[in-house]
């Protein structure tokens, strides 16, 4: 078994001393989708929703998230972020938001990708909920982490 790198020696919650590694350029993908209802659906394509435009907000709450990542999980390094790209795309019954976050660094950037989504869907969730009491947030996931050596 590996052992857990945000742990002591005593068992004690640690964050990763990265000072020796190299900075690489550093990409993660993730994604995640909410199931709505017909009714909901219908709304947001419309625009119609009180909030405003769903898709173009959640994308931007993503992007925020990205950015604020290290103040929300408490032994996350605190990134110097080059590219966050967020797309929320609708389709009949859901919303699927995709995230990739890019950085030049000496640790990935996956935190960064699923914790966009995750406010995204969860933005999306505030923005319709009295409209739909049975929306689904489900499949956040990572679906590409990436690191190059930089030439």
């Amino acid at each position: 078994m590996t052992k857990l790198t945000h742990l002591n020696n005593s068992g004690q919650a640690n964050m990763v001393d990265i000072t020796d590694k190299t900075e690489q350029i550093r990409t993660a993908e993730a994604s995640g989708r909410i199931i709505l209802t017909d009714a909901t659906v219908t709304l947001i394509k419309e625009n119609l929703m009180r909030k405003g435009d769903v898709l173009r907000i959640a994308e931007i709450a993503a992007i925020q998230a990205a950015k604020r990542t290290p103040e929300l999980i408490p032994l996350c390094h605190n990134i110097l972020i080059n590219k966050v790209d967020v797309t929320a795309e609708l389709s009949e019954k859901e919303v699927t938001i995709t995230a990739k976050v890019k950085c030049i660094g000496r640790t990935g950037v996956e935190m960064e990708a699923l914790t966009a989504v995750s406010v995204g869907l969860l933005t999306i969730y505030d923005m319709c909920k009295a409209v739909d009491k049975n929306m689904i947030i489900t499949d956040i996931f990572l679906k590409e982490k990436i690191k190059k050596d930089i030439i």
